[in-house]
C-alpha cells in the first residue's frame, strides 16, 4: 500500500516539476539574452560561442529554478489530488499528512544533496569560464565591414572608402585610401577597384588593388612629394581584435561566486587570523604605552633614552611627551582596528557565500513543508494558482536572500542568519500548515471556506423557498 501510494504521488509531482523548471530557467535566459544582447551584436561571434556562452549562464539557473520547481510540483500535485477528493481518500484508509509526504520529503532530500553538489563543484567553474568567455567578447572588436560612400575607421591607422561595395564578393569600385601608419608621411592611395579579404587566422586584412595611383607626402612638405602608378598593388593591415582571442581561465582571478566552499573557507581562515594577529597589536600597543605613562617600561629602554635627555626632565616636558605618546597610541589603535574591521568584513563575504551554497539548496526541503499542506489547503491543482503562490513566495524567500545579503555585507547581522533566514521563515511557516493539515484541525481554508458559505446559502434559500409554498 505505501509502496503504491509513494509512486502515485511521485507521478503526480514528476511532469510539473520538470515543467517548473523549464519554464524558470527560459524567464532566466530570456533575461540573460535582453540584457547581453548589446555586447553580442554585430560581433559576428560563431554559434557555438554563443552556445557555450548561453550553456555556462544556464548553471546558475538551473540553482534557482529547481527550488521553485518543487514548490510548483508540490502545490499542483497535492492541490489536484485534494481537488478530485483523493487526500480524502487516502486518509480514510489510514494514510496521515505526512505519510503522503513521506516519498517527496525524502525525494527532496536526495534533490537538495545533489544540487548542493552542483552548488559547489559545477557552478563555479561554469561562472569562471562564462566570466572568461565573457570578457573575450567585450575585447573582441564588432565585425568589419565597409559601407559604401562611406569613411571607415575599425582599422587603426587607416581610413578607407569605396564608392560601391558587394558585401557577397568582398570587391570595392572607386576606393581610396588614407594611410596614417607612418608617423613622418602619409600615403593616399587610390584605385578603380579592389578586393578585401582576411588572412585564415583574422589578424590581417588584404586589399588587392587594381588600376590606380598612390600619392605620397613627407613631413608636410610639397617638395618631398611622390605620385607612382600602379596596375596592381596589395595592402596587408593589422586587423588584429577582430578575431576572438581566448584567454587562458588561470589569466583572469576568481570572484567569491567562482569559488569553491573549500576555497573560501581558506581565505575566511585567513582573514580570521590577520583580524587577530591586528587584535594582538592594539592590546600590545596599549600595555606598552600604558606602562610607559605609569614609569612601568623596561628599565634598560628607560637608560637608553635616558642617556639622550636631561636628568631633570620639568613637568611641561614630561606632559609633552605623554601627549605624544597618547597620540600615537591613537593613530596606532586606529590603524590597526581598521585593519581588523577589514578583515572581518572580508570573512563576512566570504562566510555569506559559503552558506548560500548550503541555504538555496535547503529550499527545496522547506518548499514541500510549505508547498504539500498549502496545495490541500486552497484546492490549487490548476495552474495560474499554483504559478501565483510560486510566485508569492519566490518574492518572499528571494527577499529574505537578498535583503540578508546586504545586512551582512555591513555587518548588521551575522552571514549564518542571514542567508538562513528565508528558510527559517518559511520552513516555519510550513511546519505550522503541515501540523494543521495532519491533526486535521484547519477544516476550511480558502476555496473550501467559499464552498461552504455558499452551501449554507442555498440551504438558507431552499427553506425559504419551502416555507412560501407551504
Amino acid at each position: 500500500m505505501f509502496k503504491l501510494l509513494s509512486i502515485y504521488v511521485l507521478r503526480n509531482h514528476a511532469a510539473p516539476f520538470f515543467f517548473g523548471v523549464v519554464l524558470v530557467v527560459f524567464l532566466f535566459l530570456f533575461q540573460f539574452i535582453l540584457k547581453s544582447i548589446d555586447q553580442l551584436i554585430g560581433k559576428g561571434l560563431d554559434t557555438w560561442v554563443i552556445i557555450q556562452l548561453i550553456g555556462l549562464n544556464t548553471a546558475w539557473m538551473i540553482v534557482l529554478a529547481v527550488p521553485i520547481g518543487v514548490l510548483f510540483s508540490t502545490l499542483m500535485a497535492f492541490g489536484s489530488m485534494s481537488s478530485s477528493h483523493e487526500i480524502t481518500i487516502f486518509k480514510s484508509s489510514g494514510a496521515s499528512l505526512w505519510r503522503m509526504m513521506t516519498p517527496v520529503l525524502i525525494s527532496g532530500v536526495i534533490l537538495t544533496l545533489a544540487l548542493f553538489w552542483f552548488n559547489d563543484e559545477i557552478l563555479p567553474e561554469a561562472n569562471h569560464r562564462a566570466k572568461v568567455l565573457m570578457s573575450d567578447i567585450t575585447r573582441k572588436k564588432p565585425t568589419f565591414s565597409i559601407e559604401a560612400g562611406q569613411f571607415s575607421n575599425a582599422i587603426d591607422g587607416y581610413t578607407i572608402l569605396a564608392r560601391s561595395v558587394d558585401s557577397l564578393r568582398g570587391t570595392l569600385k572607386g576606393v581610396t585610401i588614407y594611410d596614417n601608419t607612418k608617423p613622418q608621411g602619409l600615403n593616399i592611395v587610390s584605385a578603380d577597384s579592389g578586393i578585401a579579404k582576411f588572412t585564415n587566422d583574422e589578424t590581417k586584412l588584404i586589399l588587392d588593388l587594381y588600376k590606380g595611383e598612390i600619392h605620397q607626402f613627407y613631413n608636410n612638405d610639397v617638395k618631398n612629394y611622390r605620385k607612382v602608378d600602379f596596375q596592381k598593388y596589395q595592402i596587408m593591415m593589422n586587423a588584429s581584435g577582430f578575431s576572438l582571442t581566448r584567454s587562458s581561465e588561470d589569466a583572469i582571478s576568481r570572484g567569491d561566486r567562482e569559488m569553491h566552499i573549500r576555497d573560501m573557507q581558506k581565505i575566511v581562515d585567513e582573514s580570521n587570523a590577520s583580524a587577530r594577529i591586528a587584535e594582538k597589536q592594539v592590546n600590545k600597543q596599549f600595555k606598552r604605552q600604558f606602562n610607559y605613562l605609569i614609569g612601568k617600561e623596561d628599565l634598560s629602554k628607560r637608560r637608553y633614552e635616558r642617556e639622550d635627555e636631561d636628568a631633570n626632565i620639568s613637568l611641561n616636558t614630561a606632559m609633552k611627551n605623554a601627549s605624544k605618546r597618547i597620540d600615537f597610541l591613537i593613530s596606532s589603535v586606529s590603524s590597526s582596528m581598521m585593519r581588523k574591521t577589514d578583515y572581518e568584513l572580508r570573512a563576512e563575504q566570504y562566510i555569506v557565500e559559503i552558506q548560500k551554497k548550503y541555504a538555496i539548496p535547503f529550499a527545496c526541503i522547506v518548499f514541500i513543508l510549505v508547498g504539500c499542506p498549502l496545495g490541500i489547503i486552497t484546492r490549487g491543482g490548476n495552474f495560474g494558482f499554483s504559478a501565483a503562490i510560486t510566485l508569492g513566495f519566490y518574492i518572499l524567500y528571494w527577499a529574505c536572500l537578498i535583503g540578508g545579503e546586504k545586512f551582512a555585507d555591513r555587518g548588521i547581522m551575522s552571514p549564518v542568519l542571514s542567508m538562513w533566514l528565508g528558510n527559517i521563515i518559511v520552513g516555519v511557516l510550513g511546519l505550522y500548515l503541515t501540523i494543521r493539515v495532519n491533526n486535521e484541525s484547519f477544516k476550511i481554508g480558502g476555496m473550501a471556506l467559499i464552498e461552504n458559505i455558499k452551501r449554507k446559502v442555498n440551504d438558507y434559500i431552499n427553506h425559504l423557498k419551502l416555507r412560501k409554498w407551504k
